[in-house]
């Protein structure tokens, strides 16, 4: 068996489709496996450190204006069509995977042309102008939340899947991730994640409840700041007196072991990406979410009102956020156990923590339809 999977650029694109080729892996021991994608997105560095062959095409996304970029990248995305093309020719693959980004649209289209079976997977409640497109070609469309069904118009092909997770994600318990941390079982953990690149008004307005934890030692804080928030973060902490790495109190710029953290905490507070949504919900994690202003399409504030639809998170909006707001809110949900077992319940029932097995179903069925043909 062979598959190509296309798509790239931000990590919340890559990891699902990592995910997913290791369930192939896992069940089709004989399988080939290659990535195409460009050299600029984060598939350059992660793809070949997860072990896999990437192949470069030349295509960037468009622009929401009317620009001269846009004249350019359409030049470069009807070139790249054929350049997808010759890859898969030369390739063979049984199937073709697009995880979304506009790297998909060249790569399935192209797969589309050339006969081959293909599946698009969408990981946000509403759907990326690529995956709409490719929607109409793609044989399968599977989607992470219920909500995304609604933007797509050819519904008998699309599946309700979840979105895959990291390999061994379910590997820690929160005895373990406590222990990893140096936090106490006796008091709860709140995390508080703004994503690789950090989340400045988040990390600001967090200061309060960090003081108070200081103070009143009544819950502990795990703080991933982000890397380029980091330093103006260390500021923020010394200005006020807050030391770095207690007992209570433990900050870090990154964090790879992210699901030592989720296991370890209570409580999460965080952006609304796709991929973080989906780990905490697969955990069974109650939250409040602080959707990014500028995601495209303002996705993220789709991503988080489907949680809280569902009784498992509060979203604040970042307009809306300050100090107060956050640390009121984090009392509520501290004051109330069963509020929180409830949340927690919700959040667990939205998890699809079998989403790549579902896919390579999906995967596995494709190929077997397209052979009878």
């Amino acid at each position: 068996m062979k598959a190509i999977f296309s798509g790239g650029g931000t990590g919340g694109h890559i990891y699902p489709a990592i995910s997913i080729a290791k369930e192939m892996q896992k069940r089709h021991v004989d399988i080939d496996i290659l990535f195409i994608g460009t050299d600029k997105g984060m598939e350059k560095d992660i793809v070949p450190k997860e072990g896999y062959i990437l192949k470069y095409i030349k295509v960037q996304g468009f622009a929401r204006k009317i620009t001269f970029d846009n004249v350019k990248a359409l030049s470069e995305a009807i070139t790249s069509i054929f350049s997808a093309a010759k890859i898969i020719k030369g390739f063979k693959p049984d199937i073709v995977i697009g995880p979304g980004g506009y790297v998909c649209g060249p790569v399935v289209l192209a797969a589309w042309l050339m006969g081959v079976p293909t599946l698009i997977h969408e990981q946000n409640a509403f759907p990326g102008v690529t995956n709409k497109m490719l929607s109409k070609l793609a044989d399968q469309i599977a989607i992470t939340f219920e909500e995304a069904r609604n933007y797509f118009k050819t519904s008998k092909k699309v599946y309700f899947a979840g979105n895959p997770l990291r390999h061994g994600f379910f590997a820690v318990s929160k005895a373990d991730g406590l222990k990893h941390f140096g936090f106490s079982k006796d008091l709860p953990l709140i995390l508080i994640v703004g994503g690789s690149r950090g989340a400045k008004r988040v990390n600001e307005c967090a200061i309060k409840l960090i003081k108070e934890c200081e103070v009143h030692r009544k819950f502990q804080i795990l703080h991933i700041t982000g890397q380029s928030q980091y330093e103006n973060c260390l500021d923020i902490y010394k200005t006020n007196g807050i030391p770095m790495n207690s007992n209570l109190i433990k900050v870090l710029p990154y964090l790879h072991n992210m699901p030592d953290a989720l296991a370890a905490c209570d409580i999460v507070i965080s952006r609304c990406g796709a991929g973080m949504i989906s780990e905490i919900t697969a955990l069974g994690k109650p939250s409040i979410l602080i959707p990014f202003p500028f995601a495209t399409d303002n996705h993220q504030e789709y991503n988080g009102r489907a949680l809280e639809k569902a009784g498992a998170a509060i979203v604040i909006l970042e307009n809306e956020l300050n100090e107060d707001v956050l640390y009121e809110q984090l009392q509520n949900l501290l004051s109330d156990s069963d509020r929180l077992d409830k949340m927690s319940a919700n959040s667990k029932k939205l998890g699809k923590p079998e989403a790549s097995s579902d896919i390579v179903d999906l995967i596995d069925s494709l190929i077997i339809d397209s052979k009878k043909q």
